[in-house]
């Protein structure tokens, strides 16, 4: 699967769990209409889910891991920048196939394609600051 594609699962999944944290409404359901306004073939479908199921499930623990690299509380973050840092917590504690600089990266061309104009730079420093925190800058994958 192309990275892109795993980039474009990352943003449709970012759309869904905000309109999810907007609406309260299933999860699933939600990915499923969204998915019907969306050209599928470019987008890793698998991942897509595991985002979204993976979040929703573990929402609490997620929340929970980011909550020492805030420096405000989570209700006082914007709905996109919980969402983007959520995806990017579940993937440096669940994905240890996905290079931790791949999973900050990739949470700040997120934020810079869906948040506000500084987001990048909130998103930035938080995954920064819990990559060093946390050692996952020191990580070692063994395949």
């Amino acid at each position: 699967m192309k990275p892109s594609f795993r980039r474009k699962a990352r943003a449709c999944a970012l759309q869904v769990l905000y309109s999810w944290e907007i609406s309260h409404n299933n999860i699933k359901e939600s990915a499923i209409y969204f998915l019907k306004e969306k050209n599928k073939k470019n987008i890793d479908i698998v991942y897509f889910y595991e985002l979204i199921i993976g979040i929703t499930y573990d929402c609490k623990n997620i929340d929970n891991l980011m909550k020492p690299y805030l420096f405000r509380s989570l209700k006082e973050l914007g709905h996109i920048e919980r969402a983007i840092l959520r995806i990017s917590f579940y993937e440096l504690h669940k994905r240890n196939d996905i290079p931790y600089k791949v999973s900050i990266n990739e949470g700040i061309e997120l934020a810079k394609l869906f948040g506000s104009e500084d987001s990048h730079k909130f998103i930035n420093g938080v995954l920064d600051k819990a990559v060093f925190k946390m050692g996952y800058n020191k990580k070692v994958v063994i395949t």
